[in-house]
């Protein structure tokens, strides 16, 4: 099994990107749609991941007066524990090897997932969309 993941170049690609996000917040999530699709979809970089052809996970990443926030990170529930959310961490990293701030708001369930790609947790817990989050810093370059 071969996870093969590109940046997205097309309309229908980026269609199909929002409905693996639809899936994954808001049926899942129960996120709101205005929350989970928002301004920021036009000015990022969206990324997505497929086995045999098949679409499987998304994320994106875009620039923000922080640095590089990579986000969205989404995998359809059949294809978890596969390593498919470690090789979209590590795609968004690759591309990004020059960033030097790079960071993101994990769900507090996945904290110890980013830690891992040498992510740490800064200031207090906050709620996004009703889930508690924690801002994450990239430390390990």
């Amino acid at each position: 099994m071969t996870i093969c993941i590109n940046r997205i170049t097309t309309e229908e690609e980026l269609h199909i990107a929002f409905e693996i996000r639809r899936k994954v917040f808001i049926e899942e999530q129960n996120v709101e749609e205005n929350i989970e699709m928002d301004e920021f979809d036009k000015s990022s970089q969206h990324i997505l991941a497929k086995i045999n052809e098949e679409p499987i996970a998304t994320a994106r990443w875009r620039k923000t007066k922080h640095g590089l926030k990579l986000e969205r990170f989404a995998v359809l529930k059949q294809f978890r524990g596969l390593k498919v959310g470690s090789e979209l961490v590590l795609f968004c990293l690759e591309k990004n090897s020059t960033e030097k701030n790079i960071y993101l708001n994990a769900q507090e369930a996945v904290i110890p997932f980013y830690e891992k790609f040498g992510f740490r947790s800064e200031g207090k817990q906050f709620c996004e969309a009703n889930i508690p989050h924690k801002k994450m810093v990239l430390q390990i370059r």
